[in-house]
Parts: C-alpha cells; structure tokens; sequence
C-alpha cells in the first residue's frame, strides 16, 4: 500500500479486514485515503476505488463455489498507533472475529 501526499493511494495484494479476512481473497488496485479524527484518535480511510488484480492467499480454504466473488470497490479503516518498541508510527486493522484481537499491522518499506 502506498499512500501519496495528494489523497491517492496504491494497493496490493491487501487482504479484507474483520471477518472477510476469512474469504482469503487479496486486492489490488488504486484508490482514495484519508487521516480522520475519531472518538479516541486517529483512523486513516482508505477506499480501492478501482481493482486491477485479485488473488487468494496460500493459506486461505480453497473457494467455495457458492462463495460471492471479490468486491470491486472496497474500503478499510487503519487505526493508528505508536509502535512500543520503536515509538515509530504504524497502522494496523482488525481481521477475523472483532472480538479476537488479531492485528493486519502495516509495515514502512523503503523507496
């Protein structure tokens, strides 16, 4: 995911948050973000506005042929926080069941 100081955004291969992580689909494509304050802090908005790419994850089940097909459009909230190691920046979301805690955390890469 790259996030570009005009608003625009370029995702890859980013899986679904909260409990689409379990369909196991990856997006791609480009999009829109946005740093909002919300009740305790900060979220950034980011919406695929356009889908280039799908693809599944190694580890997901195979497909159900019942299952629906990957969503066109899509959007995430990254929460963000400080790292407790390193004091740096990071935004996260939740995947899987809400009430289990899991962290999708965004590393920075270099470039």
């Amino acid at each position: 995911m790259m996030l570009r100081k005009d608003g625009t955004a370029l995702v890859e291969r980013l899986d679904g948050h909260d409990f689409d992580y379990e369909e196991g689909w990856r997006l791609s494509g480009t999009g829109t973000w946005l740093l909002v304050d919300v009740e305790g802090g900060q979220v950034v908005r980011l919406a695929l506005t356009a889908r280039t790419r799908v693809e599944s994850r190694a580890a997901a089940t195979a497909p159900d042929a019942s299952a629906d097909e990957p969503p066109s459009t899509y959007s995430w909230s990254f929460y963000v926080d400080r790292d407790r190691d390193q004091h740096e920046w990071e935004l996260f979301f939740l995947y899987g069941d809400p009430d289990g805690g899991n962290t999708y955390v965004m590393t920075r890469g270099t470039g």
